[in-house]
């Protein structure tokens, strides 16, 4: 069983809030806090933290993750949340947290750049301001999708509809008011929407949903602090069967030929995993990364 294996171990037996309970937890926080601000305290708060054309303007940039965690009222915040609820936890057990993390707000930042953008060169069709975690938690529901066409979702608790149908339908009402502004959806960020759903299916397309496969500054960075250790894993040498001398084998060239499946899990996958559990993901060689992107598409034939 996986879970006997001693890399899950202490993940299983570790148990500690998810990221979705404390970023919800946060946002309702804050929602609560904007209302005593808007009663008690008025002070320009909002505005500093709300997405305005002040981001690109005056480099105010902080603004694309603060506006993610401001809703505009009670309906406002609980429909993201109700969303952000049902998916989140589902995509942080796929990514993990850092990469969750990184994701949702990954989303948002790009769907605030979409919207904040039409805004400085459209305000009057786009108005001034853009709060709300639904751009983000548009990115996450794009992967769900994607990873999980054939789920039934229950629209409006009620109506059932398959996953990648859902997304295909959200995504062309996004791009349609973007295209078409009406004054009707005054106040809904479609091309916010738009944004983060772009951006969860490009995470998915590009492999960031695997924890073995690098984020683009993680490969920049691995590259600066090991190219070295990179040149001497393109040839790797191997010794020979007889014990006398060496030969060069390419490291594209994978130990699995005559093995079966669960035989290469066990001689070659296991001390990978083990080793990722120890030193993390960044430990890998080259070649310990092309092994586990082998056994991905072995299972995926199984």
């Amino acid at each position: 069983m996986l879970e006997d294996r001693d890399y899950m171990r202490d993940k299983l037996c570790f148990r500690t809030w998810s990221i979705t309970t404390v970023l919800t937890a946060v946002m309702v926080g804050v929602f609560a806090l904007q209302c005593i601000n808007d009663v008690y305290l008025h002070t320009p708060v909002e505005s500093w933290l709300a997405l305005t054309p002040m981001c690109f303007e005056h480099g105010w940039v902080w603004q694309l993750i603060t506006f993610q965690l401001l809703h505009f009222n009670l309906w406002h915040l609980a429909g993201n949340l109700i969303v952000f609820w049902w998916v989140g936890h589902f995509m942080e057990n796929v990514l993990g947290k850092k990469r969750f993390l990184i994701a949702l707000f990954g989303c948002g930042v790009v769907g605030g750049i979409l919207q904040g953008l039409l805004i400085v060169f459209f305000p009057m069709r786009f108005g001034f301001m853009v709060v709300g975690a639904s751009a983000g938690v548009a990115g996450l529901f794009a992967m769900f999708a994607l990873l999980e066409k054939e789920s039934e979702v229950r629209l409006y608790f009620v109506l059932p509809v398959r996953a990648i149908t859902l997304l295909w339908a959200f995504g062309i009402i996004s791009l349609f008011f973007t295209l078409v502004p009406t004054p009707r959806e005054m106040g809904m960020a479609h091309a916010a929407h738009l944004g983060g759903m772009l951006a969860g299916i490009a995470w998915v397309k590009l492999g960031w949903h695997r924890d073995y496969v690098l984020l683009p500054w993680e490969d920049w960075l691995g590259r600066i602090r090991d190219w070295n250790s990179l040149r001497r894993h393109r040839m790797q040498v191997v010794p020979t069967r007889a014990g006398k001398g060496s030969d060069r084998r390419p490291a594209s060239s994978l130990p699995d030929e005559g093995l079966s499946t669960d035989e290469f899990v066990k001689s070659e996958v296991d001390p990978i995993l083990d080793k990722i559990s120890r030193h993390g993901i960044q430990s890998l060689t080259g070649r310990e990364r092309e092994i586990l992107e082998r056994a991905r598409s072995r299972m995926a034939k199984r």
